[in-house]
């Protein structure tokens, strides 16, 4: 792979023909290793492909800086979206992948990065996961738009996420219902994070059209 990022790949158990694929996108102060156990149900019949943020954050990376939460740097913001689009059209070719069958999984940063690779690659992505993020607004007034009727994408918020508004949520929900995606929102009595729920929640939503090894 020709790319500036560092990530981490697993590869399915058997890879005798094209194979689905899910994208992860991590938080702030993360790192590539952060979000592999959500999907590891799925990574004996799919490619799992994990992008580290370019930028040093401590005790991780990021993958763009912002003013303040919710207002990225739009000129870092731009350059990382579109390294992580040019990753994933690689990818197909690299590692022969199912291109009826991308996914994107995004938690923090990564799902505000998520939301806007689902509106720029359109149904190029089969389903878009945003968990505890946002959709900023230059990118929901501003970015160029593709079809997205064959594509689906899933939100979820805590109830009581005081760095990402639950508002923020509900607003992404109403954008991409507006633009006539599918869009499956889930809300949980927690803060910023990832609940046992939301975990099981992500897996059906995932598991709707992906092979895991739970059945």
């Amino acid at each position: 792979m020709n790319t500036p990022f560092t990530y981490l790949h697993k590869a399915p158990v058997m890879n005798t023909e094209k194979k689905p694929a899910i994208f992860l996108l991590h938080g702030l102060g993360s790192d590539e290793n952060d979000l592999l156990q959500l999907v590891n149900s799925f990574s004996t019949q799919c490619h799992i492909f994990s992008l580290q943020g370019p930028i040093q954050h401590r005790p991780g990376y990021a993958f763009y800086t912002f003013e303040e939460e919710g207002k990225p740097n739009r000129t870092i913001f731009d350059k990382v979206l579109k390294g992580i689009e040019a990753f994933i059209k690689e990818a197909v070719q690299e590692y022969n992948l199912d291109e009826q069958q991308l996914y994107v999984v995004g938690f923090n940063q990564g799902a505000a990065l998520a939301q806007s690779l689902a509106m720029v690659m359109g149904d190029t992505i089969r389903g878009t996961a945003a968990l505890s993020g946002y959709l900023p607004e230059f990118a929901a007034l501003e970015y160029s738009k593709k079809t997205m009727d064959g594509s689906k994408i899933f939100i979820s918020h805590g109830e009581y996420d005081y760095d990402y508004p639950f508002e923020w949520a509900e607003h992404a929900v109403r954008f991409f219902n507006d633009y006539g995606t599918k869009v499956t929102f889930k809300s949980y009595p927690v803060g910023h994070g990832v609940s046992e729920q939301n975990i099981h929640d992500l897996i059906a939503f995932l598991s709707e059209d992906l092979p895991n090894n739970l059945n």
